[in-house]
């Protein structure tokens, strides 16, 4: 029974991943474009996420410096941290939220925020979108279900990649796939295609 239920999730994983393979690709090419833009220009990318998203984008960064699959310069990639030693010391200012205090901080025109998300609709997240906006930076929002609140903040120069699904853990299976399209693709617009030797 219990390896039967174990099985089903890797059955449901590999469906959906499928499934979603051509609906997605045209918009994870278009955030590597607008990553390696960033990166090319001397920019720099931040990552952010709320509860388990948040590994994510540590996950992102981490991949951005230390690299992904094969030696290249580091790129400047940082996770933003959803805790509460980025709280306003005043406990009367609790108008900005963490995220958001550390895009308006360290965010720049021509910077990309990646957010990660399985709904959509965290406020932290939101916030921090809105910031990035008023620092005129690219947001590529990585999302699930219909894109929640988040899908009506996007602008016509933002990328929305939304994993068409409602569990929570297919979404996140799905969006760790991405974040690695996400690099390699980086790494074949910078470096150029390259068969990866194991």
């Amino acid at each position: 029974m219990l390896e039967q239920r174990i099985q089903q999730h890797f059955i449901d994983s590999a469906d959906l991943k499928y499934q979603t393979s051509q609906a997605l690709s045209g918009a994870i090419a278009a955030a590597v474009h607008a990553l390696v833009a960033s990166i090319t220009s001397g920019a720099k990318l931040l990552a952010c996420g709320s509860g388990p998203c948040g590994a994510l984008a540590q996950q992102f960064a981490a991949l951005c410096v230390g690299g992904f699959e094969r030696e290249r310069p580091e790129l400047a990639a940082l996770a933003l941290v959803p805790d509460a030693t980025w709280m306003p010391s005043s406990a009367t200012d609790t108008a900005a939220a963490p995220l958001a205090r550390q895009v308006r901080a360290l965010g720049q025109a021509g910077d990309v925020l990646l957010a990660f998300s399985t709904g959509g609709n965290e406020a932290a997240l939101l916030q921090a979108v809105q910031a990035a906006h008023e620092r005129d930076m690219t947001v590529v929002a990585l999302c699930g279900r219909d894109s929640g609140a988040l899908a009506a903040l996007l602008r016509e120069t933002d990328v929305q990649i939304c994993v068409p699904h409602d569990r929570p853990a297919r979404v996140r299976e799905v969006q760790a796939l991405v974040l690695h399209c996400l690099c390699d693709g980086m790494d074949a617009q910078l470096l150029g295609d390259q068969e990866i030797l194991l």
